[in-house]
């Protein structure tokens, strides 16, 4: 009778919009307490000339957007934010090691139609979703580096299949550790991602066990500057309005004299607005009439295209923006279930492609992002509606973000969703 391990399975996400130069991460390594694995196996790539990064795109959205809106009924007066395409990245990744129904129901959980798309084509779809990603063909500013990498016992034998297909689809590093002295194995997951986020990430995981034999980790790391900074002497402090009971006091940055995208919605009742990058993403941020919050939040669905496309004119705009940080972390164990991923946490996953020799289990599914937003860059936006005009006004519109509001951060090579969520009290 096999017995049962635990497999933990860690995701970070990470924007950081702070500097124009990314802050450079210690080179020291003499406290490393780690091996590298390099495996000795081939792996033949998947590959097809018609598929492409969109192809996953759609499925993408629609997890996206459930896991929102399942986050948001738990968490209905806080600060929301995540970055789906990380959860995403692990998720898959993790189903090349699954067998039968497991593998069946975190490809569906995460949107996907197995009778549209074959296994291949969305590993195909994520391996190129990274490699764009990652290698950016025009810009020349730092961008997006996503990563994956797998922390395994030192005595766990992986299948070599597994090993190459993670390898393969999404560069995968494999690090070795004595799970039986936690304590090691927790600084040496907390410090790689650490860096990997350029300090942004601290602290991702605790409490592991002894139990566990091997971590999952998926890390996204994004610096963007806008096209059309803040000046930073036109800061000042404003009121923010919580709700009508909760009035906060932020740093408010000014933009009087530039022009940028936005649009008044005839069904949603909202204001998006869009402001973009020097690299390859735009921030959509949507800003609910006065009490319309709920009602706006609702409304929030894959059917909203979230893109360039739905906004076709841009004038000058008075521009009142909050500048703050928040940092959300989740235990998506307790959420993935209600998602369609019944089997996971059970005896009855099957993780069989990974190691034959013991039964598998997952155990716990972290999940961290930190959003942060000044006068040179940012990160988040909004989403807009299926069915909206946008409206020409010969005088400047005046926009003053001083309520709660959604955010997204989207790819435009990809059509991906990077980062969302809701600002609804940037002190807290």
């Amino acid at each position: 009778m096999h017995c049962t391990h635990r497999l933990p399975l860690l995701l970070a996400g990470l924007l950081l919009l702070s500097h124009s130069q990314l802050v450079q991460a210690s080179q020291d390594t003499s406290n490393q307490t780690y091996t590298e694995f390099s495996p000795n196996q081939t792996y033949t790539e998947f590959s097809q000339s018609n598929i492409s990064s969109y192809q996953i795109a759609s499925g993408n959205a629609n997890f996206a957007f459930r896991l929102y809106h399942l986050i948001a009924s738990q968490n209905t007066r806080q600060n929301i934010f995540f970055s789906p395409l990380s959860i995403s990245f692990a998720l898959a990744m993790l189903s090349t090691g699954a067998g039968g129904d497991t593998q069946t129901q975190i490809l569906e959980g995460l949107g996907f139609n197995l009778t549209k798309l074959s296994l291949p084509e969305i590993h195909e779809g994520f391996r190129l979703v990274q490699h764009r990603l990652s290698h950016p063909s025009t810009s020349t500013e730092p961008s997006i580096k996503v990563g994956n990498v797998l922390i395994l016992s030192q005595d766990l034998q992986l299948l070599s299949d597994f090993v190459s297909a993670t390898k393969a689809s999404y560069d995968s590093k494999v690090l070795l550790s004595n799970f039986r002295d936690t304590e090691a194995t927790t600084r040496l997951i907390n410090n790689y991602v650490k860096e990997k986020t350029h300090g942004k990430i601290r602290d991702l995981v605790s409490g592991l066990s002894p139990n566990e034999r091997m971590v999952l980790v998926n890390y996204i790391f994004f610096q963007g500057l806008w096209k059309k900074p803040f000046p930073s002497s036109e800061g000042f402090v404003a009121d923010f309005y919580v709700d009508e009971n909760t009035v906060v006091k932020v740093p408010m940055m000014l933009q009087d004299d530039q022009q940028h995208w936005y649009l008044d919605d005839r069904y949603v009742p909202c204001t998006v607005l869009r402001m973009d990058y020097k690299n390859d993403a735009v921030a959509f941020f949507i800003l609910p009439q006065k009490g319309k919050m709920k009602e706006v939040e609702q409304m929030l669905s894959p059917d909203i295209q979230v893109g360039p496309w739905g906004l076709s004119t841009s004038q000058k705009v008075s521009l009142q923006f909050p500048k703050f940080s928040i940092s959300n972390s989740y235990a998506l164990d307790e959420i993935l279930p209600y998602l369609g991923f019944q089997d996971l946490f059970t005896h009855h996953a099957d993780f069989s492609h990974i190691n034959q020799d013991e039964k598998l289990q997952l155990s716990k599914v972290f999940h961290k992002a930190v959003l942060e937003v000044n006068e040179v860059g940012t990160e988040a936006a909004a989403s807009t509606a299926i069915s909206v005009m946008f409206f020409s006004k010969p005088k400047k519109r005046v926009l003053v973000f001083n309520q709660p509001f959604f955010a997204v951060i989207y790819s435009t090579s990809t059509q991906n969703i990077l980062f969302m969520g809701k600002v609804f009290n940037p002190t807290a």
